[in-house]
């Protein structure tokens, strides 16, 4: 593992390793100013493959996107059976954690297929208390929640076309849609909310479907892993 810094690269690197990720893309587009900041919380670190990115149990205040490379996520330790999932460039990860106030709840490896592992990692704790507006504003917060609901939502649905009898469809469906007043603390409290519900049924749906369990010696659900990489 080496820990790079912001500021050892030239600006143009990173913003086209950055253009990939929906969140600071839009950042950049709405608040060029927001974007210096948040890089002032960030660093990239590259892995070797079969390094230990997360491990499962971990606390931390951090959110990572891959930007090279692929990760695989496995339910205890690392490179033991087979993966139950893989992280690909552009996506984010150790984010659900983050939202229910838990440990990681699986490890994360550098893939042994790939050559270059590349991460991008934000400290999450510049946001501060959901209501400050300093350093993070609150449309760059709003940003980041609407694409967390949407992308906790778009993998829910994976689930739910999947297994639609399931009780925990029927939970998703309870989980409604803010329909208030735009770009106010109002909707920011409604999305955080609502990230927090949707990570919660996300963690159940993993621990029913996708993920193995150490002693089962049983696949996970190929369909549905196959979805969701995509």
């Amino acid at each position: 593992m080496e820990i790079k810094l912001i500021e050892k690269f030239q600006r143009q690197t990173i913003e086209q390793l950055l253009s990939a990720i929906p969140f600071f893309k839009a950042v950049k587009q709405l608040d060029p100013a927001q974007f210096d900041t948040l890089l002032q919380y960030s660093r990239i670190i590259t892995y070797r493959p079969g390094e230990v990115v997360l491990h499962r149990g971990d606390g931390d205040q951090c959110l990572y996107f891959l930007l090279k490379g692929r990760l695989a996520v496995y339910p205890s330790e690392a490179l033991t059976g087979e993966p139950v999932n893989y992280v690909t460039p552009g996506e984010v990860f150790g984010d659900l954690a983050r939202l229910m106030h838990s440990p990681r709840s699986a490890t994360i490896v550098a893939d042994t297929s790939s050559r270059e592992i590349m991460v991008f990692s934000a400290d999450f704790s510049a946001f501060g208390e959901l209501e400050s507006t300093h350093p993070i504003s609150l449309p760059t917060k709003l940003l980041y929640y609407r694409n967390t609901v949407h992308n906790l939502r778009w993998k829910l649905e994976v689930y739910r076309s999947l297994h639609p009898k399931d009780e925990l469809a029927n939970r998703h469906r309870a989980v409604k849609l803010y329909l208030g007043p735009k770009d106010t603390l109002e909707e920011l409290r409604s999305l955080h909310e609502q990230a927090r519900t949707l990570a919660s049924l996300l963690v159940a749906w993993n621990d029913r479907f996708g993920s193995i369990a150490p002693s089962s010696g049983q696949s996970p659900d190929r369909e549905l892993l196959k979805a969701l990489e995509h």
